[in-house]
């Protein structure tokens, strides 16, 4: 199928700005993450809908970034947004330290989710603060210092968030203590030499034991992981990993602490993401995908064990917008959503029966594409130059795949030699089949 490319659609709402002058003002005036702010040409985003997105001069996009793979419940859901508006007029803040009903709620709706160990929410203000304050749990629970984590990792970019971040970002933040990074199992560029995943798991797992008792497993407080590594690739563990990570953990006493900010809330098909392997962690971050990011949040759900830790001992750590009541109405909005509409179901067997056929069929077409991994709607095509050699494609290349992608009408989210198929959990059949003719086509006409 022919995909034209991306055109004005009147049916949207139009704007009295131009992309141009939008971006101009940005320019002039906001600081961008991760960026040398001169060579920046961010994309103007007036608005949304579900999956769509459009510019201040009526282009549309299939959103299949979800932004920054947070929009699980698509752009501008109904009930989300009237119970941000509720809660403004009724309360719009309140401190920390009050008895607050919505709050309460937001955690028991959280709570009725999670394993039956869990017992409290700590909330914070996003991903990289529940990363930072899981940490601190974990040590001053144990008495230990050390966190191990791995090298294809992002966990945020506050102190320790950071250095225990694996890629790139960490190694100009390293200002924090303690920390230590091991390998995890990623079969397609073993380091490991395995030429399975029953190899990779106990390859992998080996190499975490012999860090653990070369580091003293008495000095180690936890074991941070990304249940699913987003950024570093959308990593589906290999079988028995996480299982064999808990039993180490068990082991040698030390707190498991799975990151569920990208992958859990319906991304992988699942309220989170570890319910596939039924792996019990003792504390669990989660963020962005809570409430689709319309309002900062994060926070830590804790267990029973580590939460009675504090019962009589002060916890020495806190947040002026530890559960706002807005931030905390769209978490229960969101999450009787997702029960009430079927969306953790959607996103499973849109995964399914979608796009796991749909990208398996376009690596049959293009050569280009070296592996198809994923799972629910959190997939990435690995994008090579040979597939004997697994010689990544170049940043040049990807740069004119993304281009071709949005000259088409789809917002892609590009990592490396990868594009991350990532789109909302409320994505329809007749979306996924859009974006796999759009994607199809951009690889057809994008020479390497």
């Amino acid at each position: 199928m022919s995909v034209s490319p991306a055109t004005l659609d009147a049916s949207v709402p139009q704007s009295s700005l131009s992309n141009a002058e939008v971006v101009a003002e940005d320019k002039a005036n906001v600081f961008h993450s991760w960026s040398a702010q001169k060579s920046l040409n961010p994309m103007a985003i007036a608005g949304g809908s579900g999956s769509t997105v459009w510019d201040h001069e009526g282009n549309t996009y299939l959103d299949f970034s979800c932004q920054l793979v947070n929009t699980n419940i698509g752009h501008q859901h109904p009930k989300v947004i009237a119970a941000i508006a509720q809660q403004a007029t009724s309360l719009a803040t309140v401190a920390p330290g009050a008895a607050n009903h919505v709050r309460a709620k937001a955690a028991g709706k959280i709570l009725s989710h999670a394993p039956s160990n869990m017992e409290k929410v700590f909330f914070t203000n996003g991903g990289a603060d529940a990363n930072e304050n899981a940490i601190r749990m974990a040590r001053l629970h144990t008495g230990r210092e050390k966190v191990i984590s791995r090298y294809r990792s992002y966990h945020g970019n506050t102190g320790a968030a950071i250095a225990a971040t694996g890629d790139w970002r960490r190694i100009p933040n390293e200002y924090s203590r303690g920390h230590i990074h091991v390998f995890g199992p990623y079969l397609y560029r073993s380091e490991f030499w395995a030429e399975t995943p029953e190899q990779e798991t106990e390859r992998a797992l080996h190499h975490l034991r012999r860090v653990i008792q070369a580091e003293g497993p008495q000095s180690i407080a936890a074991i941070l992981l990304e249940t699913v590594p987003g950024t570093a690739g959308i990593l589906i563990p290999t079988p028995g990993y996480l299982e064999g990570v808990r039993a180490l953990c068990d082991e040698y006493g030390i707190v498991m602490i799975l990151d569920e900010v990208m992958a859990g809330f319906g991304r992988t098909g699942d309220w989170f993401a570890f319910d596939a392997v039924g792996v019990t962690p003792d504390l669990i971050t989660f963020a962005k995908g809570v409430n689709s990011g319309y309002i900062p949040v994060g926070g830590v759900i804790i267990s029973s064990e580590i939460a009675a830790t504090f019962d009589e001992r002060v916890f020495p750590g806190g947040l002026t917008y530890s559960g706002h009541p807005i931030a905390a109405a769209s978490i229960v909005a969101s999450i009787e959503a997702f029960e009430e509409e079927d969306i953790i179901g959607n996103a499973a067997r849109i995964g399914r029966d979608h796009l796991e056929p749909g990208l398996n069929a376009l690596a049959e077409k293009h050569s280009v594409i070296g592996e198809v991994r994923g799972r629910g709607v959190f997939w990435a095509l690995e994008l090579v130059q040979d597939r004997s050699t697994r010689l990544p494609v170049t940043p040049e290349y990807m740069g004119r795949l993304k281009a071709e992608l949005l000259r088409l009408g789809l917002l892609p989210f590009i990592v490396e030699n990868r594009i991350h198929v990532v789109p909302p959990a409320v994505v329809t059949p007749e979306e996924v089949s859009k974006a796999l003719d759009i994607y199809d086509q951009a690889l057809t006409t994008t020479n390497l």
